[in-house]
């Protein structure tokens, strides 16, 4: 490593007592190899240029000579008078080590700039040590940093100004400046986006410095550019009489510019990439929430037994299931069915046939975090309605009209269908509203049967009505309710499996295996080999995890259905068979 490698040369915190321009210029004094350098680069002895555009070339460059004819042409005719045996060696390049003095510094700018970009995490720190090497570098006796922010407004983010005297005076000026033009909707805002206006507000902002600036003071700017959208404009500023703005240091303007647009990108994007982490964590703790709202284990019901399943397209879902009991309207069991927990799905050691399982799908409108706000709300007030043993219809009429505001102020609708089954009768009865129609598969004569009521989705119409119907269920039956994510499941060519196609599924399954865990597994491998891949992780009824997970830094993305998923699954057993 040389001397002015920046690894030993640069704190990364500015020391105590030092802040501001006084710590940018103690900050790059440490590494040089003498006791100090001139503030001021002198400029290489390079011809006079145009100074009258915006980062133009030179008039005259290093291709001519002082009486303004091509080198190359005067070069030619010495050569004729030289025979090549004698001609000299060409000179080799000279190393870093043995670079003249006034590069020397030059090369110490540029690593202590490059040095801040991969060691700062501050960016006004970037930025006010981009606004002093650029003014160092072009041997300016000033730099400033102007920024054009998203919402239309202009903005002097850093300036200096080796004149202690008048930078007070100069940073007033520019600000004031900054804060007229951004008052000035025209010129800033055409039809909502700043872009359109930029050129000329490049050209305004620069006429309008130069005025303010006085005609003693020469000044020159480039574009900041990011991703090639212009963000800003860098400026230096001269009152030397002999200044000029020649081809070396407008790149090197231009030089830093990049760099400053570079540090200003990479706090966006690390801004950005915080907000996703943060919004990571809540999805991850609403996905822990919705899990735990769904049942963890299946109710012990005489004669049936059951199966369900949600696959989420996000880390939280809309879809909704439940499993509800419902004591018995028999006074004698009332105070029994006080006793325990209400809505308890845990399964009871003696089953009592007193009681009717309330069977309920849903699917709130959209995914993520507000489908799952609502989907919560909406267990809570069916779980409210059903243990009051409201029949079906009533059941969702009461519930339309409780969340009718709430889904109108939200944009958003909920589909859901609500079954009752009685295991004294094997009685199912139902009411939908707007949902997809439950497949009953019947054993005896192998045809699937759509369960169906009239009814409009929650939250659509205040008053709306809802009717219901009642099947009877036999042993070998199969009953399954499913969201509109199973049935939109498309393949590689864009083909939808289709109400049809699930219920070819439950045909194959039905036939083929008796549990309806078994039957649930198969459902979703058929609608995984149409889709042509696997699935997302599944939401199942399991033990609780630990929150303490939830918080850690690392978090797993997981493959995205369409939309989400749920099956729950209903097999009547046979009468011989035990619950």
């Amino acid at each position: 490593m040389d001397e002015y490698g920046p690894q030993k040369a640069f704190p990364a915190q500015p020391p105590a007592g030092l802040s501001g321009s006084s710590w940018t210029e103690s900050l790059l004094a440490q590494g040089a190899d003498r006791n100090s350098f001139p503030a001021n680069v002198p400029a290489a002895s390079l011809p006079p240029t145009d100074e009258q555009g915006d980062l133009r070339s030179a008039q005259a460059g290093p291709d001519r000579d002082p009486a303004g004819a091509p080198k190359a042409a005067s070069e030619e005719r010495k050569l004729t008078e030289v025979k090549p045996a004698i001609l000299p060696a060409p000179p080799k390049p000279e190393p870093v080590a043995e670079l003249g003095t006034d590069q020397q510094p030059m090369l110490y700018l540029l690593g202590g700039l490059a040095f801040a970009l991969r060691s700062f995490n501050n960016l006004n720190q970037i930025l006010e040590l981009t606004a002093f090497v650029a003014s160092q570098l072009t041997a300016a006796d000033g730099g400033a940093l102007v920024l054009f922010n998203p919402n239309g407004t202009i903005q002097l983010d850093q300036l200096h100004c080796s004149d202690l005297d008048r930078r007070e005076q100069i940073r007033a000026e520019m600000e004031q400046i900054a804060q007229a033009l951004s008052a000035q909707e025209p010129i800033l805002k055409t039809e909502g986006s700043l872009s359109v206006k930029i050129p000329a507000l490049e050209h305004l902002l620069d006429e309008r410095l130069r005025q303010s600036l006085g005609p003693d003071v020469r000044l020159f700017g480039t574009p900041l550019l990011i991703r090639s959208s212009v963000q800003g404009r860098l400026y230096v500023f001269s009152r030397q009489p002999g200044y000029q703005w020649n081809e070396r240091r407008q790149q090197l303007l231009r030089l830093v510019a990049d760099q400053a647009g570079v540090a200003i990108e990479n706090e966006r994007l690390t801004a950005a990439l915080r907000r996703k982490m943060a919004l990571e964590k809540e999805m991850e703790i609403g996905s822990y929430i919705q899990t735990q709202l769904l049942p963890r284990q299946y109710p012990q019901v005489p004669g049936i037994r059951l199966a369900a399943r949600c696959r989420v397209a996000s880390k939280v879902g809309g879809d909704y299931y439940d499993f509800i009991k419902i004591p018995s309207e028999r006074p004698e069991n009332s105070r029994a069915a006080a006793d325990e927990p209400v809505g308890s799905l845990a399964p009871s050691p003696e089953p009592s046939e007193d009681f009717r399982l309330a069977i309920v799908i849903g699917d709130v409108m959209g995914k993520g975090v507000p489908a799952g706000m609502l989907m919560s709300m909406t267990r809570a007030m069916v779980r409210a309605e059903a243990l009051n043993r409201h029949s079906p219809a009533r059941v969702l009429q009461h519930l339309n009209r409780a969340m009718y505001s709430d889904l109108e102020n939200s944009n958003r609708f909920i589909s859901l269908f609500y079954s009752e089954y009685d295991p004294r009768s094997r009685r199912l009865c139902f009411s939908n509203a707007a949902h997809n129609p439950t497949l009953w598969w019947r054993a005896r004569s192998r045809d699937i049967q759509p369960l169906d009521t009239e009814g409009a989705l929650i939250g659509l119409e205040e008053h709306s009505q809802y009717s219901e119907s009642c099947v009877h269920l036999q042993p070998g039956d199969v009953v399954v309710y499913y969201t509109d994510g199973y049935v939109e499941a498309a393949n590689t060519r864009g083909e939808r499996l289709e109400t049809s196609g699930l219920m070819e599924a439950i045909q194959r399954a039905a036939s083929r295996y008796e549990s309806p865990e078994e039957i649930l597994e198969n459902l979703f491998e058929q609608m995984d080999a149409f889709r042509g891949r696997q699935g997302s992780h599944p939401v199942v009824p399991g033990p609780p995890v630990d929150a303490g997970l939830l918080f850690q830094d690392e978090i797993s993305l997981r493959p995205e259905p369409v939309d989400d998923t749920t099956l729950v699954v209903l097999k009547v057993l046979p009468d011989s068979e035990p619950t």
